[in-house]
């Protein structure tokens, strides 16, 4: 293991989280306030490692990150072993969260889709689903932000590496930015 490879990798991916991307995060905060002000709810979804990304996140909005404040109303459509296991063997996994956000989403209501390579058939398939529901779509993604840039509404991208364990590092930094920023802007 490369320790200086690693450090220097890291240190740029949070500088551009902290540089390059605190517009992007600012804008998002400000989205999904607005949104949770109105009574929207946020939903999030991932594969493996952003599956447990998109679980961090529901989790934080919806007991708390550093205040103690009201519940937000998110979910992670990666939670539900039931669902995700009937919609798997009966019609596909490329459909897991799909089906999940028709089931679950309104308008006005915000999809954030996480995949490191933004190349996830089946988180693509659920911002197509969100998309016509009238529900905002966030890309969290990386490098170039693969098929989910294209598709989202507002992407989010560390685009500074196409190396996984870097790109989930920088969602951890965005989502708690996120996390820190909502619970500021809503007291």
């Amino acid at each position: 293991m490369n320790w200086d490879r690693i450090a220097e990798e890291y240190l740029t991916v949070a500088d551009e989280v902290f540089q390059s991307l605190r517009e992007p995060i600012e804008d998002l905060s400000k989205e999904i306030t607005e949104r949770l002000r109105e009574g929207a709810k946020i939903m999030v979804c991932g594969n493996g490692g952003s599956a447990a990304d998109a679980q961090h996140l529901a989790g934080e909005m919806v007991n708390k990150f550093l205040k103690d404040r009201k519940p937000y109303s998110a979910v992670a459509l990666s939670t539900d072993t039931s669902v995700i296991s009937a919609i798997s063997n009966d019609f596909g996994y490329e459909l897991v969260f799909e089906k999940q956000v028709r089931a679950l989403g309104r308008s006005g209501d915000v999809l954030i889709a996480i995949s490191t390579s933004g190349n996830a058939a089946n988180v693509c398939r659920a911002v197509e689903a969100a998309k016509h529901l009238n529900i905002l779509t966030v890309a969290l993604t990386g490098g170039t932000g693969g098929k989910l840039g294209k598709l989202a509404n507002m992407v989010v991208s560390i685009s500074s590496s196409k190396c996984t364990p870097r790109i989930q590092e920088g969602h951890q930094l965005v989502i708690h930015a996120l996390c820190e920023r909502v619970e500021e802007i809503l007291g």
